[in-house]
């Protein structure tokens, strides 16, 4: 249920808890999901409105329903006219940070006219090529799916560590030869496991694995000559932990539901950039309102990993456009349209 309080010379704060069916059940490690839950946190200022989606981090135990409360907690201060620079320090990192954040962007930029692009500094946004990812099941059936993704140029696999990984990449890349393969194991291996699988991901010229490790093992990480690089996902989840993840990761993936925003995710880019790091862009899945500002910061990384309104049965309209192997945010679908017709 939605809840509205109007504050007089304020702000006005709606949340709504939403869920969304998946096309097919999708299974990483230690997880299956058949829909998916959101918070929608939309705000209201002086005729505008802006919008933003938490899906939240679910090995951290984030669901709707604490995200809803989180935000809450806070209502008093945040229809008291709260700014987008205080949100940093008014909830942690997470999914509630990052759907309040976004719904402040969206309506700064509807207030000024402007879309947000240009209120972070950024370029004209380019639509961005994207990986699809198949969540994890037997080698045939990701086989199968991977053949019907026709559109996609590039692919990421959810790998498990129960012995059939091997071939799910070997199937895989037996009928999708034209494409970028990346995997994903979710923490699901140790050192010795990633060890035993590198060379069939080199023979089938795999070009990215993502979180090998658990989250607190990275140091079994150290030394290892990987001729593939290693990307962390769990294991960084802001800034704050880029710094200790050197030596151990070449890529690091952003991804709003974890750093707590748009504020924080483009800080983060930069911030990994000037260490040396290569950067990625992921999500989680939800509705092209959470993708929508994740693409602008998919327009400084090197890897994008945007499909998660590709994975809904239905989406919200207007949505983010797949085409060609890219993914592509029109106007009108978050901030602003002004100025952002191709």
């Amino acid at each position: 249920m939605s809840k509205t309080h109007n504050m007089p010379n304020g702000m006005q704060l709606d949340l709504e808890i939403q869920s969304w069916p998946l096309k097919v059940p999708f299974r990483i490690t230690g997880h299956v999901w058949e829909h998916l839950d959101i918070v929608i946190c939309r705000l209201r200022r002086d005729g505008h409105t802006g919008c933003g989606e938490g899906t939240g981090v679910y090995y951290r135990g984030e669901t709707a329903a604490t995200i809803k409360a989180q935000i809450e907690a806070v209502r008093g201060q945040i229809e008291a006219g709260i700014r987008r620079e205080s949100v940093q320090e008014l909830l942690p990192a997470g999914g509630a940070r990052n759907a309040l954040d976004c719904a402040l962007w969206a309506l700064e930029s509807r207030e000024q006219g402007v879309p947000a692009w240009q209120l972070a500094g950024l370029e004209r946004p380019r639509p961005l090529l994207t990986t699809f990812t198949l969540g994890a099941d037997s080698p045939e059936l990701m086989a199968s799916r991977a053949e019907v993704v026709d559109l996609a140029r590039a692919l990421k696999l959810k790998l498990v560590g129960d012995g059939q990984d091997a071939e799910r990449v070997r199937a895989v890349r037996a009928v999708r030869p034209d494409v970028w393969l990346g995997v994903d194991a979710n923490q699901a291996f140790d050192r010795a496991a990633v060890e035993d699988l590198l060379p069939v991901l080199v023979a089938e010229r795999v070009s990215l694995l993502e979180q090998p490790c658990r989250i607190g093992a990275e140091e079994a990480l150290r030394g290892l000559k990987s001729p593939i690089p290693l990307a962390a996902d769990e294991s960084v989840q802001t800034s704050a932990d880029l710094d200790a993840m050197r030596g151990l990761f070449e890529v690091v993936n952003i991804k709003l539901d974890k750093c707590g925003g748009l504020t924080e995710g483009l800080a983060m880019a930069r911030r990994a950039r000037s260490l040396g790091f290569e950067v990625m862009v992921g999500n989680m899945i939800g509705t092209s309102l959470s993708c929508a500002p994740a693409f602008l910061v998919g327009q400084l990384c090197q890897v994008v990993d945007l499909d998660g309104p590709w994975h809904l049965a239905r989406d919200i309209e207007p949505g983010v456009v797949y085409a060609e192997g890219r993914v592509d945010c029109p106007p009108g679908v978050w901030d602003h349209p002004a100025e952002t017709a191709r």
